[in-house]
Order: C-alpha cells, then structure tokens, then sequence
C-alpha cells in the first residue's frame, strides 16, 4: 500500500480527504493510474491530456522530487509516501 498526500487544494477532488492510500506499486504512474480510476477529478488535476505530470504540480516520493528521480517511473515501494503539491504563485 501506498499513502498519497493532499494539501488543502486538492481535496475537494477527492472528497475531502487528506490522505489516501492505494495498492499500486512499482512506478509512480501506476500509482496515479490508480488514483485516476478511483477519483478522476483528481487525476486530472495532476496529469495532462497525455498523461504527463502537469507543469505546476510537483510530486515527491518519500521526500524525493520525482522530476530528479525519474519522473513518471520513479519506483515507488510497498509503503512509500507520495505527496502531491500544486506550485504557489503570486506577488
């Protein structure tokens, strides 16, 4: 099992919830593959029409940006936790 982490943004698409937790492992795509089947509103806020990360949401995988680790096939293990961030901007 995997724990994804929201912030406050992002949980209105997934019914309010701060945590999730799936059971795919392997790669973070199938991680979000999951996600996407079992709540697509969130699945689209964080992946594009082609099923790349979206250019203002950063994920990490126990700590460790996926863009540095291999973005879409970034392993992700039994127990691991993933955590979505959409970036800030302002000024």
């Amino acid at each position: 099992m995997v724990t994804v982490l929201l912030p406050g943004p992002l949980r209105g698409e997934a019914g309010g919830a701060s945590r999730l937790t799936v059971a795919a492992t392997g790669t973070l795509r199938a991680v979000l593959d999951e996600l996407d089947g079992a709540w697509p509103r969130l699945g689209r806020r964080i992946r594009d029409e082609r099923g790349e990360l979206r250019r203002y949401v950063n994920v990490y995988v126990d700590g460790e940006d996926c863009r540095h680790a291999g973005g879409l096939d970034t392993p992700v293990g039994d127990g691991a936790e993933v955590q979505v961030l959409p970036s800030v901007a302002g000024g």
